[in-house]
């Protein structure tokens, strides 16, 4: 069996992506609107099955209520 390993992607890919800036990706992130890992240099990293189906529409996107 052979297990390929998951595809990350770096916040300046998402924001391209997303076409948002970098920094808007580390505040989704922070909001837990994206879930993020960290290499071991302490670097966020998105996975990119979760960037895609975001994307996608597969995960609503959370967002404040506003009230």
């Amino acid at each position: 069996m052979s297990t390929t390993p998951e595809q990350l992607l770096t916040p300046a890919e998402v924001a391209a992506l997303f076409r948002v800036d970098p920094k808007t990706v580390t505040r989704w992130a922070n909001a837990g609107r994206l879930t993020s890992v960290r290499t071991l240099g302490g670097h966020r990293r998105f996975r990119e099955a979760e960037v895609r189906a975001l994307l996608e529409g597969a995960i609503p996107a959370q967002r404040p209520s506003a009230e």
